[in-house]
């Protein structure tokens, strides 16, 4: 490699031969000192591809004169160590590849150069869902049901492993993606092709951010773009501002790291961190493990920003043994950050960098805290929960309100569940998870859950039998200490069986609640809560019954599932009363920081992990048993409802078509701000009155066949009828929530896909109208995917979430935005008139553009195509296009 960056140096395994590592911190330039971290990883992978971008633009000099130059558009290739995915996003990346593997070879070009240059790891975690609980066979249950449902997939997934070289999959029954990857993939310093350099990664979930706790520096894509990270292109990105969080302080006795993330997602939403980095510093962070540095990071996508960084300290090289990585190997790791000047001492402010901004939060002045009842950054104390529900019970219907008339606020309605009578009203609670990556990575969190359901039971307390309660740890390790530690049959007593090792409730995978509990709910127009302890709780999401739902810590969780409904003041009423007639408090039951780690020290041990882990990829009997074609490439079955070749790439051609200006289009949709993925393409359940329940009844399936829309991605069929049908839509052209729109033509109120497609029978494009915050949620490539197929060719919003606008990008559709102070209200847009948008022949970077309306009225929105490469991929309708453009030639 042709680098003057490259320094040879002394073995660091002086049972190794010579190693070498891109030495930065060698340059004497005290400018490096004072870089951001995780800037300095940044610079350290694009300096690895430098031969292709950097040395000859010059842009080492630019980044190390990053304070001066980050507001100047340059431009940082990003190559990522690795790449990780999870099966609802990393099987339509399967399918994407064996269509294109049919494009390029049609093309005249060899299908095998479509293939992952980057190492990808493949985790199954997303398809089982809660059918089964309170059970002690709950878990066998729900996996041999989410076998039987995604067979095809899974077989679908075995082909690609096997198909594609550089691709491993972890079978279902692991655990969660970013929990495996922390305990286990990560390696923190990649040591291969004879050079050491700090490891990094990109992955198709929003919460690979999480590994950003360990000192790993990460993000989540969307599937679009490491489809092409995996076949080597680079990320092409602006040099971001990074923005500095100092901590200081102890938290409270009581306080969890799920209060701490919770505070600070508030704070930086509030601060405003959309396309920034963030980077922890302070001594506050030394009082923080490695979990809860991972729960803060893993929030990251809640709070906006790219990144949430924690550069390794000795607490993280210490968390590497802890989870049984080899020792040689972590000293060696030691000893190359140590030399390279990246291991940080955070006691030590003479190594706090520059940054473009430094906010703090002293760790004491944080309290036990939920989110919601509808965004995670609306943090609610605990202590104000029951006023802050009952305010938002009467409040006008938005992200704080339900609009239920005062004189229903204390509506009940009874109702008989195994024989016994109950009582619903607004406020109680009819799912209580714990669930997700975000907590149950977390030894202390979960360690005190178990303790606090521990103190519960021998205290006489109950949860009601009808509550859908659930226990989905995020790895095997979970239940082993849980289980070594004694507090798992206590769990199981208040129904938190372990369900499943995936994401399951936290995506909306949260199955059925009983009949005569829905029944209760429909009769009585309920705000019916969920209570988990995710990172996300939009609309919609989490059940379609829970109008309501929070985000809390796990010992929090167990708390409202025993009172059985959020309208409680923990410190004025008790949980509950048991058979003497004793009151219990909270407080009674509530474990003690010291209790919770005394038992982690004595039971979480490196030996666990190892266990669990040597056999991970061999554990699962039934994913052995599955028996995958071996052909390069796939044959598709025309009768599937799971896997279909998409038509992404149908007559496409070697030769470049230049875009067009987008005359006429007619606005599909017209939203207001926050307008999640969730909304624009939802993961959970298959409403039977929709499109896509259609389709599928029409090939013959009946809706307990229907599976979810997560688990059908590797069909466009469904995918596109599944587009923008969240029943909790908010459109301006309609009345009520729900997934329709007006077909203006005809002066139709239609579903959106049945509308679009009346647009596209007649030849008319589309656009969509949106607000702030447009794309918020998850990385889920189908929420541009989707539009696309709709035949929408542009979006114009207020702002972006970062990895929607990416993907828009990736599929050719144009994301604009208002220009500063604008928005459809004060240049007077109703949507309902026809728009221009003109597509000039030369375009650049984050250009300005006019748009014309059939009223007559102009205006100019600024193309938020950031970067060259971003205009490269336009030019060829899409990054997929442009790599079947480049392999095929």
């Amino acid at each position: 490699m042709n680098n003057p960056f490259v320094r040879i140096v002394e073995p660091l395994d002086p049972k190794q031969p010579l190693k070498k590592f891109f030495n930065l911190s060698k340059l004497e330039d005290v400018r490096y000192a004072r870089l951001p971290f995780s800037i300095r990883v940044l610079l350290e992978a694009a300096i690895r591809n430098c031969d292709e971008f950097l040395v000859k633009k010059g842009d080492v000099e630019n980044i190390l004169n990053w304070k001066v130059v980050q507001h100047k558009n340059v431009e940082v290739p990003f190559k990522p160590a690795r790449v990780i995915l999870q099966d609802f996003t990393g099987v339509p990346a399967v399918v994407d590849f064996a269509a294109m593997r049919d494009a390029v070879k049609k093309l005249g070009g060899d299908p095998e150069k479509i293939n992952p240059i980057c190492p990808a790891d493949l985790v199954i975690d997303h398809s089982i869902q809660v059918d089964f609980n309170r059970r002690s066979d709950s878990l066998q249950k729900n996996q041999d049901l989410e076998f039987e449902r995604n067979k095809e997939r899974f077989e679908f997934l075995k082909w690609g492993s096997q198909a594609f070289k550089n691709m491993r999959i972890i079978p279902p029954g692991s655990g969660i993606i970013h929990q495996v990857n922390l305990e286990y993939l990560a390696r923190v310093v990649m040591d291969q092709d004879g050079y050491y350099y700090p490891d990094s990664v990109v992955g198709t979930d929003s919460h690979t951010t999480m590994i950003d706790g360990l000192g790993v520096l990460g993000w989540g894509v969307g599937g679009i773009e490491a489809e092409a990270v995996m076949l080597g292109q680079p990320i092409s990105m602006v040099l971001p501002e990074v923005v500095g969080y100092k901590l200081l302080g102890n938290p409270q006795p009581l306080v969890t790291s799920t209060d701490i993330v919770l505070t600070i997602t508030k704070h930086l939403r509030q601060v405003g961190v959309v396309g920034k980095f963030v980077e922890f510093f302070g001594p506050g962070v030394a009082q923080l493990s490695i979990a809860d540095r991972a729960t803060i990071a893993n929030m990251c996508p809640e709070y906006g920003a790219t990144a949430a960084y924690f550069p390794v300290d000795d607490i993280s090289i210490e968390y590497l043994i802890q989870t049984g990585r080899d020792k040689e190997k972590v000293m060696c790791t030691k000893k190359y950050l140590e030399a390279v000047g990246m291991l940080r001492d955070f006691k030590n402010s003479s190594q706090d960098p520059d940054f473009t901004q430094v906010v703090e939060l002293d760790l004491h002045a944080v309290v036990p805290c939920c989110s919601g009842p509808k965004r995670p950054q609306d943090k609610v104390a605990v202590s104000d929960m029951k006023k802050d529900f009952e305010t938002c019970l009467g409040a006008k219907q938005g992200f704080k309100g339900f609009q239920i008339a005062p004189d229903r606020h204390n509506s009940v309605v009874k109702f008989n569940f195994e024989g016994c009578d109950f009582e619903l009203g607004h406020g109680s609670v009819v799912i209580a998870a714990i669930t997700s990556c975000t907590n149950t990575s977390n030894p202390s969190v979960m360690l005190g859950a178990g303790l606090l359901a521990k103190k519960a039971v021998e205290a006489g307390l109950t949860v009601k039998p009808y509550i859908k309660t659930s226990l989905s740890p995020g790895s095997g390790v979970v239940t082993y200490y849980l289980r070594e530690s004694g507090v798992m049959s206590y769990l199981s007593q208040l129904g938190f069986d372990v369900v499943g090792y995936g994401c399951m409730t936290c995506i909306g995978n949260s199955g059925p609640l009983p009949e005569s509990v829905v029944e209760a709910i429909t009769q009585g127009d309920l705000v019916a809560v969920g209570v988990l302890s995710g990172n996300r709780n939009f609309e919609g999401r989490v059940h379609p019954n829970t109008r309501a739902n929070y985000l809390a810590s796990p010992p929090l969780v167990i708390a409202y599932a025993i009172a059985g409904t959020v309208r409680i003041d923990f410190e004025k009423e008790p949980l509950g009363i048991n058979a003497s007639g004793k009151k219990i408090f909270l407080k009674d039951i509530w474990p003690t920081r010291n209790e919770i780690q005394a038992v982690e020290r004595q039971f979480v041990i490196p030996g666990m992990f190892k266990e669990v882990y040597q056999k991970i990829e061999t554990v699962n009997e039934s994913w052995n048993a599955l028996d995958a074609p071996s052909d390069k490439l796939y044959t598709w079955n025309p009768k599937s409802t799971y896997i279909k070749s998409p038509p992404f790439f149908d007559g496409l051609t070697l030769a470049l078509q230049t875009p067009k200006t987008i005359e006429d289009a007619y606005v599909l949709l017209s939203f207001g701000d926050s307008v999640t993925t969730d909304h624009i393409s939802p993961a959970g359940n298959i409403a039977r009155n929709s499109p896509a329940a259609r389709y599928l009844t029409s090939r013959g399936l009946t809706p307990r066949e229907f599976n979810s829309y997560g688990s059908r991605r590797g069909n466009d069929a469904v995918m596109a009828r599944g587009t923008f049908a969240n029943i909790r839509l908010v459109n301006k052209f309609v009345d009520k929530q729900g997934p329709q729109t007006v077909h203006f033509p005809s002066g139709e109120t239609l579903d959106v896909f049945d509308a679009a497609e009346r647009y596209k029978q007649a030849g008319h494009p589309l656009i969509v109208l949106a607000g702030k915050e447009y794309g918020a949620g998850s990385s889920r490539d189908w929420a541009a995917k989707g539009p696309f197929l709709l035949g929408v060719k542009a979006v114009l919003a207020e702002s972006y979430e970062r990895i929607h606008r990416s993907n828009l990008v990736g599929m050719g559709v144009i994301p604009l935005q208002y220009l500063p102070g604008e928005d459809a209200g004060i240049l007077g847009l109703t949507g309902r008139e026809r728009y221009t948008i003109v597509i000039p022949e030369k375009l650049k970077p984050q250009m300005n553009v006019q748009i014309k309306l059939d009223t007559g009225k102009t205006f100019h929105a600024i193309m938020r195509f950031d970067t060259d490469v971003e205009l490269t991929y336009f030019h060829n309708g899409g990054i997929l296009n442009y790599m079947i453009r480049k392999m095929a030639s």
